[in-house]
């Protein structure tokens, strides 16, 4: 938007006191259901709002005339062209700040509502923290029977939004205690550690307290030979999850030696990874502000893995 201040800031002024809509209609009139449905997400108990001789909360002024997921009919273009100037010039998000409304005589259930809006103002261009552009007030009028009852103004920011300065998040840590320390001590050396029963020899992943086959508290180590096939894999897409670029291939890997271990599959498109493919682990180290991490990863180890082949991860 630079350079373009005065220029942009005189197109815009001459927007100021056209129509944005012409005889607009509501498109149901006020009724009951809508009326109890509104008092009931707001909590309003007033009994002006029930039964015989209700009337409409004020505040539900903008509810009759809003134009839906189908939009307003009766819009006359020069909003829209208003807006397409401020796209061209870098604009393109927009923030409701805060509206105003008169109430000149009650809603009543029946009452058919048919309204006019103007673009009122157009400021001068502002600088805020979201961005640099420009407030539109736009002003309904609202008729019921041809009798005015209410007018509600709307303001909005059309702004460019501004620049922040693109930080890396950081990588989410796994959770070190007591019973899995030894694996991740394991892992920072470049070594696979599965724990072994002392009393029965089951080998076990993840790490536990105690033997599940048994119930012995004692146990050893022996060090995995890295190697192993997709047991069971899925692709995430979405949420996407901060300091991960999806789509990216999760996978539940089978060890020669018979346990199975959660961890990303790499070496291979996302779309390639299958049960069975034929794995080999690799340690990644990650740097960031929380000092140095070292993850266990699962490369696939067939053809499509070969040189500068591509793979997403986490």
């Amino acid at each position: 938007m630079a350079g373009e201040t005065d220029e942009l800031g005189a197109r815009l002024k001459a927007y100021e006191g056209l129509p944005a809509s012409r005889a607009g209609t509501g498109k149901d009139p006020v009724n009951l259901p809508m009326i109890r449905h509104w008092c009931e997400a707001m909590g309003d108990t007033n009994p002006a709002y029930r039964g015989a001789g209700a009337v409409a909360p004020p505040t539900m002024l903008q509810a009759w005339t809003m134009g839906g997921l189908s939009g307003n009919t009766a819009r006359t273009g020069a909003y829209d062209e208003m807006s397409a100037l401020l796209d061209e010039a870098g604009c393109v998000s927009i923030v409701a700040t805060d509206c105003e409304q008169e109430y000149l005589r009650p809603l009543r259930p029946g009452d058919e509502l048919v309204f006019d809006t103007v673009i009122e103002s157009v400021s001068a261009r502002k600088t805020t923290r979201l961005g640099t552009g420009y407030f539109i007030t736009t002003r309904m009028d609202i008729r019921a029977g041809g009798e005015p009852v209410g007018v509600h103004r709307l303001r909005v920011l059309k702004y460019a939004p501004a620049g922040k300065p693109v930080k890396a998040p950081p990588r989410p840590r796994p959770v070190v205690n007591r019973d899995n320390a030894g694996f991740w001590e394991g892992v920072a050396e470049g070594r696979l550690l599965i724990q072994r029963c002392a009393g029965c020899g089951t080998l076990r992943h993840p790490w536990l307290p105690g033997c599940a086959a048994c119930g012995c508290p004692d146990w050893d180590t022996v060090e995995s030979a890295g190697e192993g096939t997709v047991y069971s894999y899925v692709v995430m897409h979405h949420p996407p999850f901060p300091a991960f670029d999806p789509p990216y291939a999760v996978g539940l890997v089978e060890l020669t030696e018979g346990v199975r271990m959660v961890s990303n599959v790499v070496g291979v498109p996302y779309d390639k990874v299958r049960i069975g493919l034929p794995v080999r682990v690799e340690f990644r180290r990650y740097e960031d502000a929380a000092g140095a991490l070292t993850l266990p990863v699962f490369r696939a180890a067939d053809t499509l893995a070969g040189p500068g082949a591509p793979g997403g991860e986490a």
